[in-house]
């Protein structure tokens, strides 16, 4: 089945993205990374070495030719630092396709959508292919949208915490109404719940802690990928109407008596 994740001019087969932060070690990042068939990884420029040779290289265990990074501005409380990181990422690596996020403080690491948007508006006038992490409000995806984003990235819930997806409502009417992609960050704690954020419509799902912080992390990428397959399809297939009355598998037709 033709069925692609397209951002910008990028075409994927994959709808699960995986973070890099985490493991234990870069070994077990990259089979993580392996058996979960993603075929981008978020990179937090300011926590994983890209850049320091005299240590270990996270492109010594995943191929930036083979997996496509996605820098992100993790760890920054303000556009201007935000803007920093993403610039010395484009420029030491030539990455353009990058993840935005702007955190209001260290105890939710909810995003700041103020600071946010206005990074965004620079960033986009930098020529950069920008995906934000941001939180699920309607409202502030429009804007985002408005404002040249290549992909909205609302929170399923808190980041690292593992509590799935408790509003699907605003996430439905976030997908509802964007022409962009819709990819739920942050939440996911397990496989079902990256297969809820499928069948509610996202586009993709990212996920790192549920993976990373699992007792199996290697079997846990694995469940997310055919959580994330298992999800899509349902909803390309349309779930059966709900009914407040039982209705029988078979028919009352030829019944006999």
């Amino acid at each position: 089945m033709d069925d692609k994740l397209v951002i910008s001019k990028y075409i994927f087969n994959s709808r699960l993205i995986v973070g890099t932060g985490k493991y234990k070690n870069l070994q077990e990042t990259a089979q993580a990374v392996k058996n979960s068939g993603a075929e981008i990884v978020t990179v937090a420029v300011r926590r994983v070495n890209i850049l320091n040779k005299d240590e270990p290289l996270l492109m010594d265990f995943i191929n930036p030719k083979e997996i496509m990074y996605l820098p992100n501005t993790a760890g920054c409380y303000n556009s201007e630092d935000a803007l920093r990181v993403l610039r010395l990422a484009r420029e030491s690596g030539g990455w353009n396709l990058v993840k935005l996020e702007v955190l209001g403080d260290s105890k939710t690491l909810y995003p700041n959508m103020i600071e946010t948007i206005k990074a965004a508006e620079v960033l986009v006038k930098e020529k950069f292919e920008v995906m934000v992490y941001c939180s699920d409000d309607p409202i502030a995806c429009k804007q985002l949208e408005d404002v040249g984003v290549v992909a909205v990235m609302p929170l399923g819930s808190l980041i690292g915490t593992g509590n799935g997806i408790p509003n699907k409502i605003n996430i439905k009417i976030i997908k509802d109404q964007s022409k962009i992609p819709v990819i739920v960050d942050a939440g996911i704690g397990c496989a079902s719940d990256a297969s809820i954020a499928m069948e509610i419509g996202c586009d993709g799902v990212l996920v790192n802690s549920a993976i990373a912080k699992s007792k199996n992390p290697i079997m846990m990428a694995q469940a997310m990928k055919k959580a994330v397959i298992a999800g899509r399809l349902s909803y390309l297939a349309g779930r059966m109407e709900k009914s407040l009355y039982a209705n029988p598998s078979t028919s009352d037709e030829n019944k006999i008596s």
